[in-house]
């Protein structure tokens, strides 16, 4: 097979399945694994795939300033939050992430309701002028995409504490590889907040299931639980459910 075949070939198979593994293709074509892992290797240097250990993903989709995610799934993020606001008892410590789902969720919490809300996103904590919730905010060096600090200054201030629940935003969930995001510090950030928290959710629009973003976060199987939408069909939750993850749908 020609190569230009072979990567037509995977390009299918990536719109079909979701990914590719490299040693079951090499074996079903006939050619070396290196074979395949050269044409990925190119292919990813092309910026058509995302390589990952074994094999390659699709890439992730270039992530919208943030009042244009604002617009993206309004409906189901405002779900997703309420769902998730339902975890949040009174008297707990939480630690709500950036992101635009999470602004939902900051809104669906009682305004009455007497808990510790720390946050490093001044949108987040914005959302809570109006709740009788103490909010401490966390600073650092502003990344403008998320709005969200990051950075030394940041981490070292959330090693100083410890949370019932971390609400975790991402931009992409794979049973294999994890859940991720698109700048290195971001996802540095958001893992050692993980560290720090008793369990941790993610809210996760159907969009984001499946795909692998450039920066790791941590595996799935250190979530407490992925708040879903009631809607999704049922391929893409399978594998979370198979892995005993517990599925809250909105």
């Amino acid at each position: 097979m020609l190569t230009i075949q072979r990567r037509a070939l995977i390009t299918a198979r990536l719109n079909r399945d979701g990914q590719i593994i490299a040693k079951p293709l090499a074996d079903e074509l006939g050619v070396s694994e290196d074979t395949i892992r050269r044409d990925l290797r190119e292919m990813a240097a092309e910026g058509l795939l995302q390589r990952v250990h074994g094999g390659a993903l699709p890439l992730t989709p270039p992530l919208p300033d943030l009042a244009a995610r604002r617009e993206i799934s309004d409906g189901t993020k405002q779900s997703l939050g309420r769902r998730a606001a339902d975890l949040v008892k009174n008297g707990q410590i939480i630690f709500l992430d950036g992101g635009t789902t999470n602004a939902h969720l900051a809104r669906a919490l009682p305004r009455e309701m007497r808990i510790t809300v720390i946050t490093h996103s001044p949108t987040i904590a914005s959302e809570l002028e109006r709740h009788d919730a103490e909010v401490i905010l966390i600073g650092g060096r502003l990344y403008k995409h998320s709005m969200v600090a990051t950075g030394a200054a940041a981490i070292a201030s959330i090693a100083q504490m410890r949370v019932d629940i971390f609400f975790l935003g991402i931009t992409a969930l794979h049973p294999v590889h994890g859940l991720s995001t698109g700048d290195y510090e971001e996802a540095a950030v958001k893992h050692a907040i993980a560290q720090q928290a008793a369990s941790t959710y993610v809210l996760a629009t159907p969009e984001k299931f499946g795909l692998a973003s450039p920066f790791r976060i941590m595996g799935v199987d250190n979530l407490t639980g992925i708040v879903a939408a009631r809607d999704m069909v049922d391929e893409p939750l399978a594998p979370y459910r198979d892995l005993g993850i517990p599925l809250l749908l909105a």
